[in-house]
């Protein structure tokens, strides 16, 4: 995260600093100057209304995923059983491709689960990405009222005044600025195939 908010801000400076000329002239007086200041990168993108927004969606979306997958589970617990007391009944010959179909099956649902666990993951990192490439011009105001030339992450810092951390002021004035509706998660619920594993003739 620390890599994409860091190029979202040098490209913003390639570009003309317009983000950063637009902050200079609305800049609001600060009575606190500092050449240097902090921010929790993590907390700044939890705690902001739009950071709120996108991890309650995703969650709300991982629960559905997470339902979807117990109850196929079970529907594949009840085949299984199924499918074994059927094998008494047939032929090596005839119960091998009925099971190869079933493994088949199943191979696929987990394939699918695991690429809807991909697509929630990816599109938080998309929600991450989408914030901070739109609150580096406010970031950049915060620093010219403060008389900053270095915003640098938390992380990176070994012992710092409290005073220079900007995190919560920075959460505030983006909640006034920044919309709270990040990008549309695609539908995480996962479909079975609809035929079920066939099966030979009982003779």
């Amino acid at each position: 995260m620390l890599g994409r908010f860091a190029a979202a801000f040098l490209a913003l400076a390639a570009v003309g600093g317009t983000g950063f000329a637009n902050a200079q002239q609305s800049a609001r007086p600060s009575p606190f100057q500092t050449s240097i200041l902090t921010l929790n990168q993590q907390r700044l993108f939890e705690e902001s209304a739009f950071g709120k927004d996108s991890l309650l969606r995703l969650e709300a979306d991982s629960r559905t995923l997470q339902a979807e997958i117990r109850k196929i589970e079970s529907d594949l617990e009840i085949e299984e059983r199924m499918l074994t007391e059927r094998r008494a009944t047939l032929s090596p010959a005839e119960f091998m491709p009925v099971a190869a179909a079933f493994d088949d099956k199943v191979e696929k649902i987990r394939a699918a689960w695991g690429a809807k666990d991909r697509d929630l993951k990816r599109q938080r990192e998309a929600d991450q990405q989408k914030f901070f490439e739109q609150v580096v011009p406010i970031l950049a105001e915060l620093m010219q009222e403060m008389g900053a030339v270095m915003l640098i992450d938390q992380n990176s810092v070994i012992l710092s005044l409290d005073r220079v951390d900007i995190t919560q002021k920075a959460i505030e004035r983006i909640d006034e600025r920044l919309a709270t509706t990040p990008p549309t998660v695609a539908d995480p619920t996962i479909t079975a195939p609809a035929q079920p594993a066939e099966t030979a003739p009982k003779p």
